[in-house]
């Protein structure tokens, strides 16, 4: 886009430079600002990024988008638009962006598995297309804006869309018009703030809203099962699943030292990594390589070989046992999924637990539900760290658990050295937690 294209929008005003040049690559960030780049001065909770115009034009920016301050002379040849809000002038140059794509745009939401599950399709659709995909998870408005503003000779685009609160899912739909949606599930994550996970499916249903064409959602979660039943939507409904009957259902699962293998119609599909919540990310693969005309045998060839982000579901083996390095984040769902794989090995299972965050009055109650898990999925030792990581321990004793084989701890230091003196031979042990407890620490002090 050229700057005198963008003059109309949000009352910016070119006060320097040349309209005839075009927009370059936008970064909010000048740490790690490109020569050339385009520098948008973003308001953060903690600073104004306009302020930092100076550090910008030292590092080489063509163009600063900034906020309505007081400049000191800019003597370097440099354009300088001044707009009222930098975040909404963002939002309204990657909605314009948008109107200029003939592209397809693949939107992935969902209480858990969102980055997994983008990652995935992107992989699978990488097979036969150009793809950009929203980088880590980058799912707020910002982050979209500049995914969908970095978007350059791509076929496809595959987006991230996370959410705490109504609304927020509603104006990322209308940023990103996507023409195709993935709901992996609605669970408890930001139950906190939303009330209840009714009002969770509700804000994340919002996504159909600038929805052109089929949603995709997970059958086997409960309210996406119902709300199926009843859906009364203009657009298609493809369904994916293992306990119910799906468009897309996964039979004979299996897990091992390797990863995940299951069936799908008459075809054998092996994961390189453990869990069944890889299994559904891999069946929408399948719903969405089928939507772009992706061969099958592709599509299995590439699931064999994912290339996962760090701290899913990991194996990491020693000599004598293998850690599950799951570590990057946490929900009921998740630890739902980690318990069922980690009970399926014929090894000592030893489960180490952490507080999940974000659930407000809520959090007691989930924790003791996981408390629940432990006996139906043959837990040998259980190991639960922080305040609400108790009510796992004394649910899972309450409901019959050996407590001669379960300990809780205040803190990380305390189960790493318990942990260095366990006989760990022929042990299988998970390690579960939300991001901001830091487990990771845990699993290198055992690597």
């Amino acid at each position: 886009m050229q700057i005198k294209d963008i003059l109309n929008i949000g009352n910016a005003k070119l006060i320097k430079g040349n309209p005839e040049d075009y927009l370059t690559t936008i970064s909010k960030d000048t740490r790690t600002l490109m020569p050339n780049d385009t520098y948008i001065g973003i308001v953060g909770e903690l600073y104004d990024g306009s302020t930092f115009y100076k550090e910008a034009i030292k590092k080489g920016a063509k163009t600063l988008i900034l906020g309505p301050i007081k400049l000191d002379e800019i003597k370097e040849d440099v354009n300088i638009i001044q707009v009222e809000d930098p975040t909404e002038y963002l939002i309204l140059l990657a909605k314009k962006k948008r109107e200029t794509l003939n592209i397809p745009i693949i939107a992935v939401t969902g209480s858990v598995g969102k980055t997994s599950t983008k990652n995935i399709i992107s992989d699978i659709l990488s097979t036969k297309y150009k793809v950009l995909k929203t980088k880590g998870n980058l799912n707020t408005k910002i982050g979209l804006a500049l995914t969908i503003l970095s978007l350059t000779d791509e076929e496809i685009a595959v987006v991230e869309m996370g959410m705490n609160q109504f609304g927020e899912i509603s104006e990322l739909t209308n940023i990103a018009k996507p023409d195709v949606a993935v709901i992996t599930n609605i669970g408890t994550a930001h139950i906190g703030n939303l009330g209840s996970r009714e009002n969770i499916l509700k804000a994340k249903l919002e996504i159909v809203e600038g929805l052109s064409g089929p949603l995709i959602i997970n059958n086997d979660n409960d309210l996406l099962h119902n709300w199926h039943d009843k859906a009364n939507l203009n657009n298609p409904i493809i369904t994916y699943g293992i306990d119910n009957k799906s468009t897309y259902q996964g039979t004979n699962l299996s897990y091992n030292s390797k990863g995940s293998t299951f069936t799908l119609d008459k075809e054998i599909v092996n994961l390189n990594v453990l869990g069944k919540h890889f299994i559904y990310n891999a069946l929408v693969a399948f719903a969405v390589g089928d939507l772009f005309k992706v061969d099958h045998q592709a599509i299995i060839n590439k699931l064999q070989n994912l290339s996962l982000e760090p701290h899913r579901m990991e194996l990491i083996n020693k000599e004598d046992y293998t850690l599950i390095d799951d570590t990057y984040n946490a929900s009921y769902d998740s630890i739902y999924y980690a318990l069922e794989v980690l009970g399926s090995f014929a090894k000592k299972r030893i489960a180490v637990l952490g507080d999940i965050l974000e659930l407000g009055e809520y959090g007691p109650d989930i924790h003791k539900s996981i408390g629940k898990l432990i006996l139906k999925n043959n837990i040998d030792i259980l190991i639960t760290i922080g305040d609400l990581a108790k009510y796992i321990n004394e649910e899972a004793i309450i409901n019959g658990f050996n407590k001669e084989n379960s300990y809780h701890f205040t803190n990380n230091q305390e189960a790493i050295t318990f942990l260095k003196k366990l006989t760990k031979k022929d042990s299988i042990i998970l390690f579960k937690a939300s991001h901001s407890m830091n487990f990771l620490e845990i699993v290198e002090a055992l690597k």
